[in-house]
């Protein structure tokens, strides 16, 4: 008797480990690189440091209907694949110029004046930080510098000044008390600002029909800050290479590029996130490459450990191929932005750059035929590899839609 029940409880806890493997999501689990993986930005105006990234359970299958997911080489769960829209765009590989006009005038440092009580800062004193965005001087709307000139220049005897700025997304009011009189008539609130930045990156695709483009694949932070500049406004332009800077192991090299003029401008910048830049081009652009078409694009779970392309620019405009290889792709359920692992494999690439470098960021990832992704960050104890973000989440952010390149088409 005892040893039926024996069998029985055995074979009821089997029962239900076997209808917990079957129904229950997985947790999902997280692998670190090794420790010496360390990336640099691949733009020239953000710098980031990183340790680890997260990696998704391996996807297995090639059928267009479902996959394996497994948590190392025990088969979990099969899902289904997700219906996703068929949508053409046309690689970019051009090298841009990137002017943004920061929404307020940027906070990007502290200077000591000579006050009745001794050399310090107002600004500092008042409480305002380094990144912090000010938009109103005692309630007048602030833009750009000649604004911040003109308000400080204001013969108001009062030595108080109110700041109205924004900080983490919030509005926050402080007043400077100790507004000091410089020798050229205007107050001094000793800190420095700026109102501009500009950089060079590459572009990454857009879409033939509604105009819709993105670029770069990262953030473009204020260079002292280190902070996302928020956009007033932006524009992009044409940007020829000049030289490049190797890279090499614990040095990241650079493109020196040079900006065209302003008759040259190709669209707008509306947003700036961790992705990229987005906008829309001018209907007068000419940003075409010749023999290159508009190619579908390949979703995360089409990715291949194996072969592929780049699209760049290393001397002047001339937009050339170059041969990777994808080391790892991690297919993922929320927008990341590193989910490739991609190494350079190309002689002649390596031969004139080291790898990737500086101002590559953005560069198109293709392979059989789509677009899969862009170049966002170099290894820097290892120039000749970095990562790659997956372009849904670039397509996501440009808001490139299946609806709305019919409707424009129609």
């Amino acid at each position: 008797m005892l040893n039926d029940w024996v069998r029985k409880t055995v074979g009821i806890l089997l029962l239900i480990a076997l209808v917990a493997v079957l129904f229950i999501e997985p947790v999902q689990q997280w692998t670190e690189l090794p420790d010496e993986v360390v990336s640099v930005s691949t733009g020239e105006t953000e710098l980031e440091i990183e340790e680890t990234i997260p990696a998704s359970f391996a996807v297995q299958g090639e059928d267009e209907e479902a996959v394996t997911v497994s948590a190392g080489t025990v088969p979990i769960k099969k899902i289904t694949k997700l219906d996703r829209p068929h949508i053409d765009v046309v690689p970019g590989g051009q090298s841009i110029g990137v002017r943004l006009s920061a929404k307020g005038v940027l906070v990007v440092g502290f200077h000591l004046i000579e006050t009745g009580e001794g050399e310090s800062s107002p600004a500092e004193a008042a409480g305002i930080k380094k990144g912090d965005i000010i938009v109103k001087l005692n309630e007048q709307p602030v833009e750009d510098m000649r604004e911040v000139t003109s308000i400080l220049r204001n013969p108001d005897p009062a030595t108080s000044i109110q700041v109205e700025l924004i900080r983490n997304g919030k509005v926050i009011t402080k007043t400077i008390d100790r507004a000091m009189e410089a020798s050229e008539g205007h107050k001094q609130l000793g800190m420095y600002i700026r109102d501009s930045a500009a950089g060079v990156g590459t572009m990454t695709f857009y879409e033939p029909v509604t105009g819709r483009y993105g670029a770069l694949g990262h953030v473009i932070s204020d260079i002292d800050t280190k902070e996302p500049v928020a956009i007033h406004e932006g524009e992009i332009v044409r940007s020829s290479v000049r030289s490049i800077s190797k890279g090499k192991n614990g040095v990241p090299g650079e493109k020196q590029a040079s900006l065209t003029t302003t008759k040259d401008v190709l669209g707008t910048i509306t947003k700036n996130n961790a992705f990229g830049i987005y906008g829309l081009l001018h209907d007068y652009h000419d940003l075409t490459n010749e023999g290159q078409n508009a190619v579908p694009v390949g979703y995360a779970e089409e990715v291949e450990e194996g072969p592929a392309k780049i699209l760049t620019v290393v001397e002047n405009e001339q937009v050339e191929e170059f041969d990777i290889e994808i080391i790892r792709s991690s297919p993922q359920k929320h927008a990341a932005t590193k989910g490739m692992i991609i190494r350079i494999t190309d002689e002649e690439l390596l031969e004139r750059t080291g790898g990737i470098v500086q101002g590559m960021s953005g560069s198109p990832i293709i392979q059989n035929g789509k677009l899969i992704g862009a170049v966002t960050h170099v290894f820097v104890n290892d120039s000749t590899s970095g990562y790659g973000s997956h372009i849904e989440w670039m397509l996501q952010e440009a808001g490139v839609t299946l609806e709305e390149i019919e409707e424009k088409a129609s």
